[in-house]
């Protein structure tokens, strides 16, 4: 299992045991129910959905009402669905916590940003603005889109336009800590959305932890090797004196 849904509770700092400070975003993870389980032989896939957060049955349509009432769940809110390579080893109603990870544990975590509206360039993109001064005209203005060559503004161009509220992932971030007993994981950097925003946490796809083997030897200098080799080269012999 590698899936896991959760609230985004805000950010804080962490102490390692050799006195270096790190930024770590807190997610409340889970509970989560297993309410479905999907097999190869059935749905033509295997996978598990798994649903968050208890809701009021006036808040939940009558066809997911029965969904729940089958895998005798209490109603969720939230339903995500993840995709397994291998049959799933666990079953309808059995219950997925954050002690599901490990610390040092490289994560991924999906959220929604945080929408921000219709935004300029300096914002969205990051522009520089122009001169200040008296008489200019290019101070938060985007700067010239096209060339009389072209006639045209070319796809992708970078312009003002909607910011945020929007899905972002971030990838391979550490897990500094987990406190089973309040389902809270301990992330190190920021996470997208804002407080009390729903996140999902799953495992990194494409991240590697750092390996504790040591580093390879220094290549020795070539340099280096022929100095030392010409200076423990026996002298030469002196020549005998002419008569």
């Amino acid at each position: 299992m590698t899936l896991l849904l959760g609230r985004k509770q805000g950010m804080t700092q962490l102490f390692h045991e050799d006195g270096s400070l790190v930024g770590v975003t807190v997610v409340a993870a889970g509970p989560c129910a297993v309410v479905q389980v999907k097999s190869r032989e059935r749905d033509g896939y295997d996978a598990i959905q798994l649903g968050f957060e208890d809701g009021p049955d006036r808040r939940i349509a009558k066809p997911q009402r029965g969904h729940f009432k089958r895998a005798d769940v209490a109603p969720k809110r939230h339903l995500r669905e993840e995709r397994l390579k291998a049959p799933a080893t666990l079953k309808v109603g059995e219950v997925v916590r954050a002690s599901e990870f490990s610390v040092g544990q490289l994560v991924d975590v999906i959220g929604t940003m945080k929408g921000r509206g219709f935004s300029g360039t300096i914002r969205r993109h990051g522009f520089q603005r122009g001169p200040a001064g008296h008489g200019s005209m290019n101070v938060r203005a985007p700067g010239s889109l096209a060339t009389k060559r072209i006639g045209k503004v070319s796809k992708g161009k970078r312009m003002a336009g909607q910011y945020g509220n929007c899905r972002r992932t971030v990838k391979n971030l550490r897990v500094e800590k987990v406190d089973a007993e309040k389902n809270l994981l301990f992330l190190a950097g920021p996470v997208p959305g804002p407080s009390g925003g729903l996140v999902l946490v799953q495992r990194a796809k494409t991240g590697r932890p750092k390996s504790s083997a040591a580093a390879p030897a220094p290549k020795a200098d070539a340099k280096a090797d022929a100095k030392q080799a010409k200076a423990a080269k026996p002298a030469p012999a002196a020549k005998p004196a002419k008569k």
